[in-house]
C-alpha cells in the first residue's frame, strides 16, 4: 500500500523533530501532511501505539561491494539488512567493488548490477584516484552524487591511494559540480614503537595513531579553503581533529565530518587481544577519545552518524590466528547501526530529536536529496521507520541478515527494535511478516 495514514503517540514531527502524538497520511507514496493524532483521512489506518514513528534513517557510508566481490556482501543482502535496521536509504561507496566506481563504464556496470535487488532506495558514491579526473564530469553527468579519496592505501589494489597533486586536480572539477569530495583522512607517518605481537590489540591501535588522523585533516582544510571544494571527513575517530575542525568551520570553510556506530560504542580498553572482528580503519580508540566524539555530535564539530558497513568473508578476518596485522579492516553492522546508537544515547540521556537529525535529515541533505528524503515534510517520499526504543534484545547470530553473520556487535544488549520500514509508502520490513519483492530505485544527483 501506497495510501495509509499511520499514527502514534510518538511522531517525530517536522520542524522540532520533537515526538508528540500525531497522525502522518501517506497518497501516492508520499508524504501529504502530519495531522493531530486520531485525525480521519477516509484511508486505511495503522495505529502503532507508543512506537516510534520516524523519517527513515539515510546512511550515506555503506560497502556494498558488489560487483566483483559479491561473496563479501552484495546489493540483496546489504539492503535487505539495512530495511531490517529502519534504514531506508544506503549511499554505495566506490571500493571494494571490482571494478572500483571511478570511470563511468564502471558506474554503469555497478548500476546495473544494483537494479532489481534493492529492498531500499541506493545512490553511488565514485572515487577520486590517480589519473582519473577526465572521468569525474561524465560521473556528474550521469548521476553520481559525490567522490571519494583516500590518503593512505585503500588496501584493494584497484583503488590507489590520491596525492595531493591529484587532489589539486579534482577538486576544481568538483567544486564547480558542486558536489562533495569524501576523505579517508590519514596521512602515514611516525609510529610509536609498537608492540612485536600482532595479536595484542595495542600493536594496532599503536600503528595507526591519532597524529595521523589529525595531520590528514589539516591538509583538507588548507585545500578546501583554497579550492572551495566541499570536503568532508569520513568515519572521524581521532578526536583531537575536533579543534582544527571547530575553527575551520567557523571560518566559513566548507569542512564537514562524521563518526560511526562502533567509535561511539566500543573502547580500546575492552577490546580483547586477538579480537580481530573489531579491527578497523581508523582503529578504535580509548574510552576518553570516544566521550570527545559525543561531545564533538553534542557541539554540532560532527555533523551526523553512519554505518562505514564494510564487510569480509570470515576468513579474511585472521579469526583463528587473530592477527591483526593480516586481518581486514573492516566492521559489518548495517543493520544494527540504530539500536546501537540509541543504546549508547539512551546512557547519556539523549533525545530522539537528535537521532532523527543526526541518522536521517543531515545525512540526506549531505547526500544532496533536501526536499526528497529525511523529515515527514508535505511532498516528500513516505520513507518511515517504525521502532520501539524501550525494548531490549540481545544481539544473535540468527538475527543478522548481511552476508556474513560476524559482527563485534554479537552478544551485545541493545535497546530498539525496528517492527516496520516503509519506502515511498511501500513495505520493505515487516517483524511480524515476510515483505516479497525490493522496490529500491538509484537516487541520482545533478544531471
Amino acid at each position: 500500500m501506497s495510501d495509509f495514514a499511520i499514527q502514534s503517540r510518538r511522531v517525530i514531527l517536522p520542524g522540532t523533530g520533537e515526538p508528540a502524538p500525531a497522525t502522518v497520511i501517506v497518497c501516492g507514496g508520499k508524504i501529504e501532511r502530519v495531522a493531530e493524532y486520531g485525525a480521519s483521512s477516509g484511508l486505511c489506518e495503522v495505529d502503532v501505539g507508543d512506537s516510534v514513528v520516524m523519517p527513515g534513517l539515510v546512511d550515506t557510508h555503506a560497502h556494498i561491494n558488489e560487483p566483483g566481490r559479491t561473496e563479501w556482501e552484495g546489493f540483496e543482502t546489504a539492503t535487505r539488512a539495512a530495511a531490517a535496521g529502519g534504514i531506508t536509504t544506503v549511499i554505495d561507496m566506490p571500493l571494494n567493488s571490482i571494478p572500483a566506481t571511478t570511470t563511468l563504464q564502471a558506474l554503469q556496470a555497478k548500476a546495473d548490477a544494483a537494479r532489481g535487488l534493492c529492498a531500499i532506495d541506493y545512490g553511488f558514491w565514485g572515487g577520486v584516484v590517480p589519473g582519473n579526473a577526465r572521468e569525474l564530469a561524465p560521473m556528474i553527468d550521469a548521476g553520481i552524487l559525490g567522490f571519494k579519496a583516500f590518503l593512505i592505501e585503500s588496501g584493494v589494489a584497484e583503488f590507489p591511494m590520491a596525492r595531493e597533486d591529484d587532489l589539486r586536480e579534482a577538486m576544481p572539477i568538483l567544486a564547480r559540480a558542486g558536489v562533495p569530495l569524501l576523505i579517508h583522512a590519514e596521512l602515514e607517518g611516525e609510529t610509536e614503537t609498537a608492540s612485536a605481537d600482532p595479536r595484542l590489540y595495542k600493536s594496532y591501535l599503536e600503528s595507526r595513531p591519532p597524529d595521523w588522523e589529525i595531520r590528514a585533516v589539516q591538509m583538507m582544510i588548507r585545500l578546501a579553503r583554497e579550492t572551495s571544494c566541499r570536503v568532508h571527513i569520513v568515519h572521524l575517530s581521532a578526536a583531537g581533529a575536533l579543534s582544527d575542525l571547530k575553527a575551520a568551520r567557523a571560518a566559513g570553510i566548507p569542512i564537514s565530518a562524521e563518526t560511526c556506530p562502533h567509535y561511539l560504542t566500543f573502547t580500546a580498553e575492552e577490546i580483547p587481544d586477538g579480537a580481530t572482528s573489531f579491527k578497523c580503519a581508523p582503529p578504535i580508540r580509548e574510552a576518553g577519545n570516544r566521550e570527545k566524539l559525543w561531545q564533538g555530535l553534542i557541539d554540532q564539530t560532527i555533523d551526523f552518524i553512519v554505518s562505514d558497513h564494510s564487510p569480509c568473508t570470515p576468513q579474511l578476518k585472521s579469526l583463528e590466528t587473530g592477527n591483526f596485522e593480516k586481518a581486514w579492516g573492516g566492521i559489518a553492522g548495517l543493520q544494527f547501526s540504530l539500536p546501537v546508537v540509541w543504546t549508547e544515547m539512551r546512557a547519556r540521556g539523549l533525545h530522539l530529536r537528535q537521532l532523527t537529525d543526526w541518522m536521517s535529515a543531515r545525512t540526506a541533505r549531505f547526500a544532496g536529496l533536501r526536499g526528497r528524503k529525511g523529515e515527514f515534510s508535505p511532498g516528500f517520499d513516505a520513507d518511515i521507520t517504525v521502532w520501539n526504543p524501550d525494548q531490549a534484545f540481545r544481539l544473535e547470530s540468527s538475527q543478522v541478515k548481511h552476508r556474513h553473520s560476524l559482527t563485534p556487535y554479537r552478544g551485545r544488549s541493545l535497546y530498539g527494535v525496528v517492527q516496520k520500514t516503509f519506502v515511498r509508502g511501500v513495505l520493505a520490513f515487516d517483524s511480524g511478516a515476510a515483505v516479497p519483492v525490493p522496490q529500491g530505485v538509484q537516487l541520482k544527483g545533478k544531471s
